[in-house]
């Protein structure tokens, strides 16, 4: 337990200080944030700008935290043999694991926290109350095992390199076609259908369903949520090399 803790903190200390992370997790969504709040680039089904752009940019959180960030510093510990030099100390892979895990969860904490106030200044009114903030919390966690599953799985078979420019073009693909800033609606209907069935278009789903009305996530959103939380993690611990 003490290893895990002294990992998990050592882990978090290494994301808040990388530069790059910070731009990554906080300044990019922040600013788009303000930015599609603010200027009429696209149409929104809400009256209010920010009701729609909210969900949307914490499911960026995810996506930016889970899959782009992880995976990039994973891929460049392995490149180094940071990785298979910690594999055999004390520590262990499931606790090594789970540091890494922690640290994700730890940072998106914070994400939430600095993005919802962002928000409400910009005045953003979440539904769902109580309840709704359960269900949230349940969905991004989810969110994350699989995206985060995704991320490891490149970084543990693609050299670092290539898994930057892998990582941050995929990033790019389910930025725009996620529904995280453009609403679904606006692409063709079997597209559409299709980032449903990724885990980062159901978590946007399912953050616009439960945050902007109130309702809760369709059975569609749970199933692809769940089944890539578990398939993404258990693909990648088969299929990652430490060296």
């Amino acid at each position: 337990m003490r290893a895990w803790w002294a990992q998990s903190l050592a882990e978090v200390r290494m994301t808040l200080r990388r530069g790059e992370t910070l731009l990554l997790t906080i300044a990019i969504p922040v600013g788009l944030l303000i930015f599609f709040a603010l200027v009429r680039v696209t149409s929104t089904p809400t009256t209010h700008r920010v009701d729609f752009i909210a969900p949307g940019i914490l499911a960026l959180c995810v996506l930016s935290t889970s899959m782009v960030a992880l995976s990039i510093a994973t891929g460049f510990e392995r490149s180094f043999g940071v990785l298979r030099r910690l594999y055999v100390t004390p520590l262990g892979q499931r606790r090594l694991v789970g540091a890494k895990v922690a640290a994700v969860l730890v940072t998106e904490f914070i994400q939430v926290v600095i993005l919802s106030v962002v928000a409400l200044a910009l005045g953003w009114r979440p539904h769902g109350g109580a309840a709704g903030a359960g269900t949230v919390a349940v969905v991004m966690i989810l969110g994350s095992a699989g995206l985060a599953g995704i991320g490891l799985a490149l970084a543990g078979r693609l050299r670092a390199e290539v898994n930057l420019a892998a990582t941050n073009g995929l990033y790019l693909v389910l930025l725009l076609l996620s529904g995280i800033v453009l609403p679904t609606s606006s692409l063709p209907t079997g597209l559409a259908r299709l980032m449903v069935a990724l885990p980062s278009g159901a978590l946007a789903e399912a953050l616009h369903r439960v945050l902007g009305s109130g309702i809760g996530p369709s059975g569609t959103d749970w199933l692809s949520l769940a089944v890539w939380a578990v398939a993404a993690p258990l693909l990648a611990s088969r299929s990652f090399r430490y060296d």
